[in-house]
């Protein structure tokens, strides 16, 4: 079994895996340093709200999704945690030496770069609800997993 050691999520420490914002005023113009570069052009928007149950710390597989940007934060004023890989679309697999875990608090949203290798969301808590733009047929024709030759869990 491999341990991963969440950190605090940041913009700076997300940037190779994708982009994070946090609360501002509404009056605030656009800013593409302070809102999300969506990547959701090649497909029909998917926003919900998603219902997870708490399902442990360890996983073996790891997704990515190809053809759109993911964007995901807690409704619930829960932290959550992430796995993510980069993304080397011209790879099939990916380079698992470069898997880091990250801790997100609960007033952040977070965008995953289409193609980056990700598990999760991940939590101590019973049920946490989760905001998920996606597109409409991600979990059909746009999610591809690749089984884990070990176990990963969170140490925390």
């Amino acid at each position: 079994m491999i341990k991963l050691k969440p950190i605090l999520i940041s913009p700076e420490n997300f940037k190779e895996f994708g982009e994070v914002i946090y609360p501002c005023d509404n009056r605030r113009p656009f800013s593409e340093d302070l809102d999300l570069n969506l990547d959701i052009k090649r497909g029909e928007p998917r926003l919900y709200i998603m219902q997870l149950e708490e399902h442990g710390l360890s996983f073996n597989k790891i997704s990515r999704h190809i053809n759109c940007s993911q964007c995901l934060g807690s409704m619930d004023n829960k932290n959550w945690i992430l796995a993510v890989c980069p993304p080397n679309n011209d790879l099939s697999s990916p380079d698992l030496s470069k898997i880091e875990a990250f801790e997100i608090p609960s007033n952040c949203i977070i965008k995953i770069e289409a193609g980056t290798w990700h598990e999760g969301p991940y939590f101590i808590h019973k049920l946490v609800n989760f905001l998920n733009l996606e597109h409409t047929d991600t979990i059909l024709n746009d999610y591809f997993t690749h089984k884990l030759d070990q176990t990963y869990c969170f140490d925390i």
